[in-house]
């Protein structure tokens, strides 16, 4: 087992470049990443903690810099993760007071990525033969989208369209609470009409969930191609996803709620979805 006090900033600055001043001005660029504007002007997204950066990495995302803190990291940590991007992009070192400074949660491991990020259109997304899709109508809270994709890879849908986004999905908390499922889940974002007028060329049927629905879930046919759509908490689906929808659907309520959260509904209808189709 490797001696952690040997493992000392003094050795560290030998090979890798350390930054300790809050105030250096790679950190402070950094710091703006966390408004959607500055996100889009750098072309850059941050990504922090072992898990979303490997699964970024495997999922063919580009990398611009990774920042590791040797005093939370740890020696192996610092050892695996400088020795698996010293090929891919530039690694500099941050002392525990940068670190504190710039990370966003608690448990990020010590290492912060900066990361390019990826094109989302609709002609990306590759269908299988029988596919099955997510669509999210003006979703506003980073944490909801990000669980919404974390049920999109657990049922292994093949696509998560988000129309009319009020969230960039390169939002610290969609990246957090999608547990890096962001990177692997294919999606795209485009306008309502844009993804009405995809689906309808693809032959994909969509389920309209509301209040005002004429069926319940359980009731519907989810086993042809088949596209569940959402709508936000507060106003539901626009009139356009409802005049468009092949079937509208409900999920019946027992209690006095009216509704649920609406990364419980996408929860609940696909897996529906997916014992219907007897995978799993």
């Amino acid at each position: 087992m490797r001696n952690y006090n040997n493992f000392t900033s003094t050795n560290v600055e030998r090979k890798y470049k350390m930054i300790t001043s809050r105030n250096n001005p790679k950190i402070k660029n950094i710091m703006k990443l966390s408004k959607a504007s500055e996100r889009r002007n750098q072309n850059l997204f941050v990504v922090e903690g072992a898990r979303e950066i490997s699964r970024a990495k495997q999922s063919g995302f580009e990398f611009e810099l990774l920042l590791v803190c040797p005093d939370v990291a740890g020696p192996e940590k610092f050892d695996e993760f400088c020795l698996l991007f010293r090929n891919t992009c530039e690694i500099e070192t941050i002392n525990k007071s940068v670190f504190e400074k710039m990370a966003y949660r608690e448990g990020s491991d010590g290492l912060i990525a900066l990361v390019k990020p990826k094109l989302h259109n609709l002609g990306s997304i590759q269908l299988g033969s029988n596919p099955l899709v997510i669509v999210l109508e003006a979703v506003e809270k980073p944490g909801n989208l990000g669980a919404v994709l974390r049920t999109a890879d657990a049922a292994g849908v093949d696509a998560v369209i988000i129309s009319d986004p009020n969230t960039d999905i390169y939002n610290p908390n969609v990246i957090r609470s999608s547990i890096g499922c962001i990177f692997s889940v294919p999606v795209a974002v485009c306008s309502s009409e844009e993804a009405i007028e995809w689906l309808q060329q693809n032959k994909i049927s969509s389920f309209a969930t509301t209040l005002e629905a004429s069926i319940p879930y359980t009731q519907a046919d989810f086993t042809k191609p088949t596209a569940i759509v959402m709508g936000t908490e507060a106003t539901g689906l626009s009139g356009a996803w409802l005049q468009h929808a092949d079937r509208m659907i409900i999920i019946p309520m027992k209690g006095i709620a009216d509704s649920l959260n609406v990364s419980t509904s996408a929860a609940i209808v696909v897996f529906e979805a997916v014992r219907q189709r007897g995978i799993g």
